[in-house]
């Protein structure tokens, strides 16, 4: 089992107003990676941010991009983002008409790939792509809004996908993570990590905890996160 978990902040939850003191001071508790979520109001009933928001915050930090496109379609989005400083793309199965070939295109971009599972969205759509993804995420919440509760059955599918990972490792020699996102939080996480997470997405959680005044305000729960997952 993979031990070096990695938590993924969600600006989704961030104060916009103050988005670059946000990440800058999210990043400096011990957090992995910025987890940006981007909403098109078509594939999904939300609006958020593109690539020009990704390109002005690439400069605040060497964190890791991890950009969630809940978009539809994908394949003219995904150049833009890799070229404003994305260092990982996901999309969804439902907003490529070919999956493999958008895929490649992240890849080509310069990007690792990956793909999106909602709660009811079969795995099988990893079958014939393992050798184009370098990140599977599993949505333990329906797409759209943050602050959502976390869906339960999401552990035995999270089960699944290790299995599917595993096996693919076994085989190739090559790593996959394996990402979870939506009502992640201290209570929880390990319970997550021990179904197969290696990558935590953490919004709400993280980003409402703290005074607003204080640059370590998210120093406690992000070390509660990192205490929980010390019991896996």
């Amino acid at each position: 089992m993979e031990k070096n978990f990695r938590i993924a902040p969600s600006i989704l939850s961030a104060n916009f107003a103050k988005l670059g003191q946000e990440i800058v001071d999210v990043i400096s508790s011990g957090t992995d990676f910025v987890h940006f979520d981007v909403m098109d109001n078509h594939y999904v009933p939300n609006l958020t941010i593109g690539p020009l928001v990704c390109e002005a915050i690439r400069p605040l930090t060497k964190a890791t991009i991890d950009v969630h496109l809940m978009v539809k379609p994908v394949d003219r989005i995904i150049p833009d983002f890799a070229k404003a400083g994305a260092d990982i793309i996901t999309f969804h199965p439902e907003g490529s008409d070919h999956i493999d070939r958008s895929l490649s295109l992240v890849r080509d971009s310069g990007c690792k790939s990956g793909l999106v599972f909602n709660p009811a969205t079969p795995l099988e759509y990893l079958d014939h792509v393992m050798d184009k993804i370098d990140m599977v995420l599993l949505m333990s919440v329906n797409p759209g809004f943050g602050g959502q509760k976390f869906i339960p059955e999401t552990l035995n599918k999270l089960s699944q996908a290790r299995k599917k990972i595993d096996t693919y490792m076994e085989k190739s020699g090559r790593q996959i993570w394996l990402e979870v996102d939506g009502g992640v939080n201290p209570n929880n996480i390990e319970e997550i990590a021990k179904a197969g997470a290696d990558t935590f997405v953490a919004g709400s959680a993280i980003f409402g905890s703290g005074k607003d005044s204080d640059p370590n305000r998210y120093d406690t729960v992000v070390k509660s996160l990192r205490d929980a997952l010390a019991q896996v």
